[in-house]
């Protein structure tokens, strides 16, 4: 609870979950003692009446999150309450293999001495990898845009970094992350689409749960079709959402080669010139398209979009709410941008690797 909702007071605790006060403050001094949580007295204390501690959960206790994508590779350390400590985002000289992503992990890891350095021991290793992840096996079926097939994942990347390692797909975990901490907290139907340089995928909240789907795909949201005849794709079809909106088509409008979503915000907000805003109305009215068929489909009470995708919400979301507004059968949906930012697949591949410690803390 104080993990994914915040400090909460021993009061509090006690009303939440229906135990006694006596053994709410035994579980919580069991996690005291094991450094998991940290007690202080609320503001105001000097009133009358015996006030209650407030818990919160120690964020020094933390895992390395890894995302390696086709033109960089971001490394983070975060901290349990979904705390971002530091987050390294490297540029790559062309699409990494996976060893090259290894070794540059291994390398952002040993800079970050300082800041490791001033938390309890690291527990372990969450990858948020843009492709299809077995994650009950630790590896990576298909990674298209970075070239990895049917390759170990975790292996490698525990390790190296000497810790144990998990990982899933980074969409999956972009939609575990904002549904825990971000713009989907409370919401028990959602839909959450990312945009990054591999492209574009997703992950569906239905009932309160995250679909997996039989073998843990589910979520390939970007190879939905939205322009007959359009541009190849890497699927082997044409005019798939992945293939129609792209970072690089916008990067590419406004002159730029690198830089990647941090760059495109820059040209976005600062009033962008015909070619640009010609693309990004372009990319607009396509991204509608997929997710009228998303709303018909799924019936969520929220889409979420992030990376690039929130990028081109901020630019001109109302044309996308009205056109998807129009465009489904039940109407009604909102539409946000993803609240946690450039930290959001970070957080996810925490949570995913804070599972074994949140299901037993002994």
């Amino acid at each position: 609870m104080v993990h994914r909702q915040g400090p909460l007071s021993r009061s509090e605790l006690t009303r939440r979950t229906g135990f006694n006060r006596s053994t709410v403050g035994a579980l919580v001094s069991a996690l005291a003692e094991k450094r998991l949580v940290r007690e202080s007295e609320p503001a105001g204390a000097g009133r009358v009446g015996r006030p209650s501690p407030i818990v919160q959960a120690n964020p020094n206790i933390a895992v390395i999150a890894v995302n390696p994508d086709i033109d960089a590779l971001t490394v983070g350390v975060v901290g349990l309450g979904g705390r971002v400590h530091t987050r390294v985002r490297r540029e790559t000289q062309g699409v990494p293999s996976l060893d090259d992503a290894v070794q540059l992990s291994c390398d952002i890891v040993a800079d970050l001495d300082g800041v490791l350095a001033g938390l309890e021991p690291v527990l372990g290793v969450g990858i948020a990898l843009p492709g299809l992840v077995n994650a009950s096996a630790g590896r990576v079926l298909v990674a298209p845009h970075l070239g990895w097939r049917d390759a170990d994942l975790t292996g490698p990347f525990g390790g190296a970094l000497g810790l144990p390692a998990v990982a899933a797909n980074d969409a999956a975990l972009g939609a575990l992350a904002e549904s825990t901490f971000g713009a989907a907290v409370g919401v028990a139907d959602a839909v959450y689409l990312n945009g990054s340089a591999s492209g574009i995928g997703g992950g569906i909240i239905a009932g309160g749960a995250q679909l997996g789907g039989s073998r843990g795909y589910a979520g390939e949201l970007g190879h939905t079709l939205v322009r007959a005849g359009g541009s190849p794709c890497h699927c082997g079809r044409s005019g798939c959402l992945d293939a129609e909106v792209r970072l690089e088509r916008l990067l590419d409008a406004a002159g730029l080669e690198s830089g990647g979503i941090e760059a495109l915000e820059g040209v976005l907000s600062a009033g962008p010139g015909p070619a640009v805003r010609a693309e990004a109305e372009r990319q607009l009215d396509l991204l509608a398209v997929a997710l009228v068929n998303f709303v018909n489909i799924f019936d969520p009470e929220l889409i979420v979009l992030g990376g690039f995708l929130g990028s081109l919400f901020d630019f001109d979301g109302q044309r996308l709410t009205d056109q998807v507004g129009t465009g489904s059968l039940a109407g009604g949906v909102e539409l946000r941008r993803a609240a946690l930012g450039p930290e959001l697949l970070l957080v996810g591949a925490a949570e995913l690797a804070f599972r074994p410690l949140l299901a037993s803390p002994s």
